[in-house]
């Protein structure tokens, strides 16, 4: 199937979810102070759009030169996420990101995994190894992406007080459980397409 660029903006606005990780966001963000919350969303957002710049650009590249593959990137990623997610489910959102004690986060966990995370660096690659004669689509959709993702993590304190406590905590443990879901099927479509050759 060929993409636009509206179909690939639209397709990377669900793979980096950027409203299912509010939860995510704000107990993260919380950790920080305040008047550094924006030089750290930006920041944060300059990263993830670098590393899933490179590794569009040079992506089968360097999964040839480390001798990996697809599948293997599929089933290491599907263990990262089901681990974040179990800790998601089980504990509290500083606790399962470091973000206690005012220490700001620093590539981890909000540029990767949570926003150039192994699912997004897959669909980049794909976009870029399927139709590479329309890649300036592809940067400019992702830059996109990116932006409204920072606009997501700015935001994300106020749509805490909108909310409340309660209900963040519990958009937090049900996406605890949704990519608990991702995260197996991940590991499923590795495994299937290794021993199985699809």
């Amino acid at each position: 199937m060929d993409h636009t660029f509206l179909s690939a903006f639209v397709l990377l606005l669900l793979v980096l979810d950027p409203l299912g990780s509010l939860p995510i966001f704000i107990s993260v963000l919380e950790g920080v102070k305040p008047e550094r919350r924006k030089v750290v969303v930006i920041r944060e957002a300059c990263i993830a759009f670098g590393v899933l710049l490179a590794f569009m650009l040079g992506g089968q590249g360097f999964l040839a030169l480390m001798h990996l593959s697809e599948r293997s990137l599929e089933v290491a990623g599907g263990v990262i996420l089901a681990i974040i997610a179990i800790k998601m489910i089980f504990s509290g959102g500083s606790e399962v990101y470091g973000s206690e004690g005012g220490r700001e986060p620093l590539v981890f966990p909000l540029a990767v995994p949570l926003l150039a995370g192994p699912s997004a660096m897959a669909t980049v690659l794909l976009l870029a190894s399927r139709q590479p004669e329309r890649l300036t689509h592809w940067i400019g959709a992702l830059a996109l992406v990116i932006v409204v993702c920072a606009v997501a993590m700015l935001g994300a304190g106020r749509i805490r007080k909108l909310l409340g406590q309660a209900v963040v905590t519990a958009l937090e443990k049900l996406m605890g459980l949704v990519l608990t879901a991702i995260a197996v099927e991940m590991i499923l479509a590795g495994l299937k397409r290794y021993f199985l050759g699809l």
